[in-house]
C-alpha cells in the first residue's frame, strides 16, 4: 500500500470518528432536554396535586369501569364502595367534569368493544345500580365476525375424508390428494378402507400416489396429534363424520360441496388449487361452530359414566326419543338442576345452532346463526299445542331423564349414531363443549350461512309481486274507486 492509500484510509477513518462523536454528543444533548423536561413536568405536576382536593385525583387514562368506580367515589366523599348509596348528583354532571371523558367525547375516540356479537352493554343502570364485579371470573370474548384462520407453523400433514359409496367423488379424490403429495410436499392422511376401494384400484393416476399416503382406522388409531388440518369431500354428513373423529381439539375444516345438501360445505372444486393456497398461507375466515358434549348417567351410578360411550360430542343434535315403543314418550327436563318440564310426545331433540338448521328446523324450530352461543330446545310432535322450541344460554347444563311413572323406555342416539336405551332412573348430561369445529368459511360468516339458506333451503324465495303502472292514481282515488281498480286488474 502507498503512501497515497494510507493518507486516505486515515483520512476515512478520521471522518467516521468524527461522525460518531458527533451522533453521540447529539443524543447526549437530547437525553439532557428529555431529563430536563421530565424533571419539570415532575415538578408541576407535583405542585397540581398538591393544590388539588385529594379525592378529585384521578388518573391520566382510564378504563369505563375505573371511570364509573371513581364518580360514586367522589360522591361518597372519597370512598370508593359501590355497595353504598350514592349521593344525589346528577351523573352527567360529573360525567361532563371528568377531562378523560371529555376527551373522548371531544374527539370521538370512543373504544370500540363488542360482547359475544353485540356492542358490549353498559355496566351502570341508574346513578347507583352496578353489575357486581366478580374478580374470580376474567373472561375476554373476541367478535366472532373477527374469528380469522393463522397458523403458528406451516401445516405438513391433512387428513382427506371422502364420502362413502358414491363414485363420482372418486375423481376430486384422486386430483386432490395428488395435487397436495406433488405439489404441496403434504403428508395426506385418509381411511384405511379407501385403499380397499376396487374403483380406485383401477385408477392408474392414483397408483403413482397410493404407496405415499399414510392410513388410519376408526376407533383404534388417534389423530388428535397428527392432523393439521382438514379436508371433506362430500355433503354435511361427511363433515358430522369428520367432526366424530376428534373428540377434542379438532384442526381447521375445509369442506368442498361434492354431496346432496351441502348446507355445511361452501366450497366449490373447481377451483380447488387457489382456494387450498390461501387457507395453507392462512387467508380465510372461520366460522367456530359449537358442539355438545353428552354423558349417559345409568340409575345407581350417579358418579360413574356409562361405557361406552363415557363422553360423545356432538355437531348438530342429541335426540331422546320413544323408539319403536307405542306410547307418548315421559321425559323430564332439568336446566341447570331446576326441573323445568315434562316432556310428552314422541321425543325431544337438543341441538347446536349449527343443528338448528337440521332435524330442528324439520321440527318447527327457528334457524339460528353458528356464532350464537345458545343451545336450542325443540319437542318433536308434543302432545301440547303450546310446547314451542325454546332456546336457552349455551352455559347451561340440560338433564334429561326418563320420568318414574313413564310407560316405555327411551332412546338417545348423537348425530344420527350410537344409538343407545335410556332406562328408568338413567339420564343425560348435556353442556356445551369447550372444543368447537373451526370450520373455514368461503367469503365470511354472513354470507355463508344466507347463501346456504337460500341455495340449499330456499329460504324466502318466491315470485315478486308485480308493480302497478298507475300506483299514483290510485292512491289518490277513493277507497271504492281503488278497491274497484284492484279488482278490474286482478
Amino acid at each position: 500500500m502507498n503512501e497515497r492509500d494510507l493518507q486516505l484510509a486515515r483520512a476515512i477513518v478520521d471522518f467516521e470518528l468524527d461522525e460518531n462523536i458527533q451522533k453521540k454528543t447529539a443524543v447526549t444533548k437530547m437525553q439532557d432536554k428529555q431529563q430536563t423536561f421530565s424533571n419539570t413536568r415532575c415538578e408541576l405536576t407535583v405542585d397540581y396535586l398538591e393544590a388539588v382536593e385529594p379525592r378529585r385525583e384521578k388518573p391520566r387514562r382510564r378504563s369505563v369501569s375505573e371511570l364509573l368506580d371513581w364518580r360514586c367515589g367522589v360522591r361518597n366523599k372519597g370512598d370508593v364502595n359501590t355497595d353504598d348509596t350514592c349521593m344525589n348528583v346528577p351523573f352527567l354532571e360529573d360525567y361532563d367534569k371528568d377531562p378523560e371523558m371529555r376527551r373522548r367525547k371531544r374527539s370521538g375516540t370512543w373504544p370500540r368493544t363488542r360482547s359475544l356479537n353485540a356492542p358490549s352493554p353498559i355496566q351502570q343502570f341508574g346513578p347507583c345500580g352496578r353489575i357486581m364485579k366478580n374478580s374470580a371470573m376474567v373472561m375476554t370474548i373476541q367478535d366472532p365476525a373477527s374469528q380469522r384462520l393463522t397458523w403458528y407453523k406451516p401445516p405438513l400433514t391433512v387428513l382427506v375424508i371422502k364420502k362413502v359409496r358414491d363414485n363420482s367423488v372418486l375423481p376430486p379424490f384422486v386430483q386432490l390428494v395428488t395435487w397436495l403429495i406433488e405439489e404441496k410436499r403434504m403428508v395426506v392422511f385418509v381411511e384405511a378402507s379407501v385403499l380397499e376401494d376396487p374403483a380406485l384400484a383401477r385408477d392408474l393416476r392414483f397408483q403413482e400416489v397410493r404407496d405415499r399416503l399414510q392410513t388410519f382406522r376408526d376407533g383404534t388409531d388417534e389423530l388428535q396429534d397428527r392432523i393439521d388440518f382438514i379436508v371433506c369431500l362430500g355433503g354435511d354428513g361427511t363433515l358430522l363424520y369428520a367432526s366424530l373423529l376428534f373428540q377434542q381439539s379438532v384442526p381447521p375444516v375445509m369442506a368442498f360441496h361434492l354431496g346432496s345438501l351441502g348446507f355445511l360445505t361452501p366450497f366449490e372444486f373447481h377451483n380447488f388449487q387457489e382456494q387450498v393456497t390461501n387457507v395453507l398461507e392462512g387467508h380465510a375466515a372461520l366460522t367456530l361452530r359449537s358442539r355438545l358434549r353428552c354423558i349417559i348417567m345409568r340409575k345407581g351410578e350417579e358418579n360413574k359414566e356409562a361405557k361406552p360411550p363415557t363422553n360423545l360430542l356432538v355437531l348438530n343434535e342429541v335426540v331422546v326419543d320413544r323408539g319403536p315403543s307405542p306410547y307418548l314418550s315421559n321425559i323430564d327436563l332439568f336446566i341447570d338442576g331446576k326441573h323445568v318440564t315434562s316432556v310428552q310426545g314422541d321425543g325431544l331433540i337438543v341441538s347446536t345452532p349449527t343443528g338448528s338448521t337440521a332435524y330442528a328446523v324439520a321440527a318447527g324450530a327457528s334457524m339460528i346463526h353458528p356464532s350464537v352461543p345458545a343451545i336450542m330446545i325443540t319437542p318433536i310432535c308434543p302432545h301440547s299445542l303450546s310446547f314451542r322450541p325454546i332456546v336457552v344460554p349455551a352455559g347451561v347444563e340440560l338433564k334429561i331423564s326418563v320420568s318414574p311413572d313413564s310407560r316405555n323406555t327411551s332412546w338417545v342416539s348423537f348425530d344420527g349414531r350410537n344409538r343407545q336405551e335410556l332406562f328408568h332412573g338413567d339420564s343425560l348430561r348435556v353442556t356445551t363443549s369447550i372444543y368447537p369445529v373451526p370450520s373455514i368459511c368461503a367469503v365470511d360468516q354472513i354470507t355463508d350461512w344466507f347463501d346456504s339458506l337460500a341455495e340449499c333451503l330456499h329460504w324466502n324465495v318466491r315470485k315478486k309481486q308485480k308493480h302497478l303502472d298507475e300506483l299514483s292514481d290510485l292512491t289518490h282515488s277513493s277507497s271504492n274507486d281503488t278497491l274497484d281498480s284492484l279488482d278490474r286488474d286482478s
